[in-house]
């Protein structure tokens, strides 16, 4: 057996895995408030000393850039280091892989309930695959084909430079420059849940594209995350707001665009596939033809992008999927 953790800023959720009932069947499964502890260490005494159990080997999904085997966590204080962690513990070897890395390894082994297709392409068997997940953050990776399996590879793509590509988005990075006061505009800024949607949603109020509801004001007074409500009151089919609306769909169409851009950049020909903890939650408004347009758009490119298939990753449990994918790749001998 061995133990597989999806590690995040919010949650940290731990698994156990055996090679005999596979990646889909976690023997053992559960979730903890990361910023209640001082470290992964302590959350995985605490685990394994409910179970009574022991293990041989780890594989941990973690937000942040993964650099000679160490991570700082976004939105931590933790540092994650692979060493340590065997030292700690007595194991074999532990692998961290960036928290995109983990949902990328996810992709070869998604099973159909797990995905909604938007465009089902023509894809080239063995194409390089892009995967772009929007949550909190923004996270970017890709996968390659080689010696008859992928292999994932860790990005930062999305804090480069936010491009613009119409009238309404260069009012944006000229608010998000002068009135936001940032001198660099990354993708992650505008296009996620934690950063994106609400600079989006003060960008259309303060420049008056839509007035801000009463109701609405008063509902976010206080709120530290609102981004749930701006999409629920978007969504709000009897009564929609339209200052919402206008932000989820400004959201869809950068998050169409950033898609292309990195599926042009690793000529994703195998697929491009979103996932992350917003993508399910806005499906319908994903399923409008203004998303695969704003992916598309790309001049020349436009028939090579038509042919790129495009999936929604529905299974909010992809990180941990693909940890213990690869997590069993890395042949870990069982203990009793």
């Amino acid at each position: 057996m061995f133990l597989v953790g999806d590690i995040g800023g919010t949650k940290t959720v731990l698994a156990i895995f055996s090679a005999e009932a596979g990646p889909h069947k976690p023997l053992f499964e559960k979730t903890y408030p990361s910023a209640r502890y001082a470290g992964l260490e302590d959350i995985v005494r605490e685990f394994l000393g409910e179970l009574n159990l022991s293990v041989n080997g780890a594989c941990f999904g973690v937000a942040g850039p993964v650099m000679a085997g160490t991570a700082n966590i976004t939105n931590l204080s933790w540092v994650i280091d692979e060493t340590r962690l065997v030292s700690t513990f007595g194991w074999s070897s532990v692998k961290l892989l960036n928290d995109l890395e983990s949902v990328a390894y996810a992709v070869p082994i998604l099973e159909p309930d797990d995905i909604h297709t938007l465009s089902v392409g023509e894809p080239v068997p063995g194409g390089n695959i892009a995967v772009l997940a929007p949550g909190t953050g923004l996270g970017e990776a890709f996968m390659t084909f080689g010696n008859g399996q992928y292999t994932a590879h860790a990005s930062e793509g999305s804090h480069v430079a936010f491009g613009p590509v119409n009238q309404l988005q260069d009012g944006l990075l000229t608010y998000m420059r002068e009135r936001k006061g940032f001198t660099h505009v990354s993708y992650e800024r505008v296009c996620s849940g934690g950063l994106g949607i609400p600079n989006l949603y003060a960008f259309l109020r303060d420049t008056g594209y839509a007035p801000e509801p009463a109701w609405l004001a008063e509902k976010l007074t206080g709120i530290e995350d609102i981004t749930p409500l701006i999409i629920q009151s978007a969504q709000d089919k009897d009564h929609p707001c339209a200052l919402c609306a206008a932000t989820l769909s400004l959201f869809v169409a950068i998050l169409g665009a950033e898609a292309g851009n990195l599926a042009l950049k690793v000529l994703s020909t195998g697929g491009i596939y979103v996932g992350g903890g917003i993508s399910p939650r806005i499906l319908s408004d994903l399923q409008h033809p203004s998303f695969l347009e704003a992916l598309r758009s790309k001049g020349r490119f436009r028939e090579i992008m038509t042919n790129m298939p495009v999936h929604i990753i529905l299974n909010a449990r992809a990180g941990l999927l693909g940890a213990a994918a690869y997590g069993l790749t890395l042949h870990v001998p069982e203990t009793n």
